[in-house]
């Protein structure tokens, strides 16, 4: 299989870089490129290392056989109108990226043998919910004021990951009393005190797969997070997924910046407990008093960090307190055929084998041949208005499901493409069963694939540096929002953090986090006017 043709970003070699930057960012998704375009903006030259062959992170698209792919942007919400969401991505993209909207039911939940829905519009939405569930009216209207308690207190939390550690001690009391005790519980704990209806509680949680844990695990704040962020409906991005990556990289350029690809970082060089550049994997310095890291906690503090720095500032025992999310399997299917002659919808589809989310994967954990505890697919070619200009009499489907690690550790440090016979042979099982789930919604699709394709959580490893496949960065429990270190500041001087382990997940979560970043690198008084460009 030959690699996509939608390589964005400029390959790197050692005689192709400026003489020199005033910062490096380690990794091109969304909150790397954020960083450094918001700095670009402020007259900073920034240079982007990203190692796989484009940029772009999870925000990227490939093309095999004709077809074209997204990998982690399947929808976006908060982008129908002049939000602050849409304001930004306006912004870094110089008002170059169009969103097309998903069909007013956007979200389809198949849960066991009954079916539920969300609806686009925050009144849509709730009359959605009392007409499923007419006796829980009560609920869903506590539910939803719930909802919109949350969306100050979002507001506070990300700012507060802006402040020096002594401005936020004595921030800590203030912050207390606006921060409403429900934001740190579970989920399920949450909304079980609303309702015992139990098919209410699985609608509620039906996009628990956005953030990658079910409601007994994951934090109530990051669920209403993601619930808030799709009151009005998914959107998709016109022209494919590879369109974000590509119209924010010329913001970094103008500054004299570069976003190289195929660029892997080996090390982040320190001297005297501070920051003097990167070594790359040619062993080519660059040096640089500031360097971002867009590639995750753990990759930071324990691979490109010199070895016994992480312990040094205390991040080895900090990492103790946080876990990877889970990893995860992906089908991209192609069809002879447009998305309109086949009946793909623009909605997506959430399948599950019961409503306790929580036992199904326990279950799947503990037995492979257990029902996949969520299946998603998603359907990109109808989504994108555009799609059928790039790639005319085709149509494209994505599936995506859990996969622990563990079952793929025994082909751990091979090479992709280059596993063996045993390797394929699983990938085709889990593809299989993935591909009924398929047939099963969409039966008049039997004998019209033409192409499709497994990726594992090796697959992620491989090309995007997640050492164990994880989907979402960090787990998002309880316990990981009570990490005050996981923000931009790290104790070590020159070194910052980005992306969505310092914040939250999804490509919004990530592009926040670059905002973040960048206000805390530069203050308020040089980021005060730029925020005004962006937010007038």
């Amino acid at each position: 299989m030959k690699p996509s043709t939608l390589r964005i970003g400029y390959r790197y070699r050692p005689k192709r870089l400026a003489p020199a930057y005033d910062a490096i960012v380690i990794g091109s998704g969304m909150g790397g490129l954020t960083t450094a375009a918001l700095l670009s903006e402020l007259g900073w030259r920034v240079c982007v290392l990203e190692q796989h062959y484009t940029a772009g992170g999870y925000t990227h698209s490939y093309e095999r056989n004709g077809y074209e792919w997204d990998v982690g942007v399947h929808y976006i919400g908060d982008v129908g109108t002049q939000t602050r969401t849409r304001r930004m991505f306006d912004f870094l993209s110089g008002g170059k990226l169009e969103w097309a909207p998903m069909a007013d039911e956007y979200d389809r939940f198949y849960v066991g043998d009954r079916v539920f829905n969300a609806m686009a519009g925050k009144q849509a939405f709730r009359d959605n919910l009392v007409r499923q569930f007419p006796d829980e009216s009560d609920a869903i209207d506590a539910y939803m004021d719930l909802l919109r308690q949350v969306g100050r207190a979002l507001s506070d939390l990300a700012m507060e990951k802006v402040l020096r550690p002594w401005q936020r001690k004595l921030a800590a009391p203030v912050m207390k009393l606006r921060t409403p005790e429900f934001m740190y519980r579970s989920t399920y704990d949450v909304l079980s005190s609303l309702t015992q209806d139990h098919d209410l509680i699985a609608t509620l949680c039906g996009q628990w797969g956005d953030m990658g844990l079910p409601p007994k695990q994951s934090a109530f704040m990051v669920h209403a997070m993601i619930a808030r962020h799709y009151l009005y409906g998914g959107f998709y991005p016109v022209g494919g997924s590879w369109r974000i990556a590509d119209s924010i990289i010329p913001r970094i350029q103008a500054s004299g910046g570069e976003v190289f690809t195929y660029a892997r970082v080996a090390s982040i060089l320190m001297a005297d407990g501070k920051v003097t550049g990167v070594e790359m994997a040619d062993g080519h310095r660059i040096d640089c008093g500031t360097v971002i890291s867009s590639a995750g906690i753990a990759n930071t503090f324990e691979s490109l960090l010199p070895a016994g720095e992480a312990r040094t500032f205390g991040y080895a025992d900090k990492l103790k307190s946080v876990r990877p999310s889970f990893a995860h399997l992906g089908v991209y299917i192609g069809l002879k055929g447009t998305a309109e002659e086949l009946g793909l919808p623009r909605t997506n589809f959430w399948i599950y084998p019961h409503n306790d989310y929580d036992a199904a994967v326990e279950a799947f954990v503990k037995d492979r041949d257990a029902e996949f505890p969520v299946v998603y697919i998603s359907f990109p070619s109808a989504k994108d208005p555009d799609y059928l200009n790039r790639h005319p009499g085709t149509a494209t489907i994505e599936i995506v499901a859990p996969a622990p690690y563990e079952w793929f550790e025994p082909w751990k440090g091979t090479t992709w493409g280059k596993r063996g016979e045993d390797y394929e042979a699983f990938k085709a099982q889990l593809g299989e069963r993935l591909m009924r789930h398929l047939y099963d919604k969409l039966p008049q699709l039997e004998g019209k694939v033409d192409y499709y394709e497994v990726s594992t959580p090796l697959s992620t490893e491989w090309f995007s540096a997640h050492r164990r496949g994880e989907l979402y960065g960090l787990d998002h429990t309880v316990e990981r929002f009570r990490q005050d270190w996981l923000g931009p500041r790290t104790r070590i001087p020159g070194l910052w953090l980005t992306g969505q382990d310092t914040l939250t997940c999804g490509v919004t979560g990530a592009m926040m986090s670059g905002l973040l970043t960048t206000m805390a690198m530069v203050g308020m008084r040089r980021m005060g006017p730029l925020m005004k460009r962006i937010y007038s």
